[in-house]
């Protein structure tokens, strides 16, 4: 199994949406299920659980559900999920309280870190090896319910976001990134003017979206950005945790 260097998978990563009918090896599986088990996890409490979803069936379920194509035609789609439910099964069966921990906005976030950081050691993981991916939020926000019954999540268990991965059919642009003198700031939060920065970043995804390979638009940055966040007004995430078994109350 060849792998890329550390440098050329970090910073040559792009979404894959597009994939061969090509399986992924079991040695390349193995390898993923690894880096996903060695993620670095609060107070190693392993917060989190991955279901894998290879059944055809399956991944077509949750396409009708959540909408992106690539999820049905990609050879693996992994759901990262929140976990309370395991260890409070544990504590359980040991006679042991558990405090409700989950029902605080902390715990919420805690889990949210741990899986979010275990789909970056699987995606990492996946490129090093030749394999592409795509991380899928609206598996989190599309139908909730809808997905945690297929995926037969039980009450303390909640999918944070998807990952669709196999073998690319194509290798997009590289997408501009903000420049680091405005993602990182030393020693304490910028307080300079950074308006000059980020309109020069709007306007060079803008030339992005115009000329990239592929599908074009006239898309800037900062309008399409504030689009999601105006549809993501819509979502009732409270809810959709309390339905889930998560009553945050502070």
């Amino acid at each position: 199994m060849e792998s890329k260097s550390v440098k050329e998978t970090l910073l040559s990563r792009r979404s894959i949406r597009r994939f061969e009918r090509e399986p992924i090896t079991k040695e390349q599986l193995d390898f993923i299920y690894e880096a996903i088990r060695n993620t670095p996890t609060s107070y190693n409490g392993q917060q989190f659980t991955v279901i894998d979803i290879d059944d055809q069936a399956i991944k077509e379920q949750l396409y009708e559900i959540i909408g992106q194509k690539q999820i049905k035609t990609c050879n693996h789609f992994l759901a990262f999920c929140i976990d309370y439910n395991r260890i409070a099964g544990f504590a359980k069966s040991e006679g042991v309280d558990m405090p409700p921990f989950y029902d605080t906005m902390d715990g919420t976030i805690v889990g949210v870190v741990d899986a979010t950081l275990a789909m970056m050691s699987a995606l990492t993981a996946a490129d090093s090896v030749g394999l592409g991916g795509c991380c899928i939020g609206y598996a989190r926000t599309a139908n909730p319910e809808a997905v945690a019954k297929v995926l037969g999540l039980p009450q303390g268990v909640f999918v944070v976001c998807g990952l669709s991965l196999g073998v690319p059919r194509e290798m997009p642009d590289l997408k501009p990134k903000m420049p680091a003198s405005l993602l990182i700031h030393h020693n304490a939060y910028r307080t300079d003017d950074m308006l000059p920065e980020l309109k020069a970043y709007d306007a060079e995804i803008k030339e992005y979206n115009a000329s990239r390979s592929g599908t074009t638009s006239n898309n800037d940055w900062l309008r399409h950005i504030l689009s999601y966040y105006t549809e993501a007004l819509s979502y009732d995430m409270l809810k959709a945790l309390a339905d889930r078994g998560f009553n945050i109350k502070k």
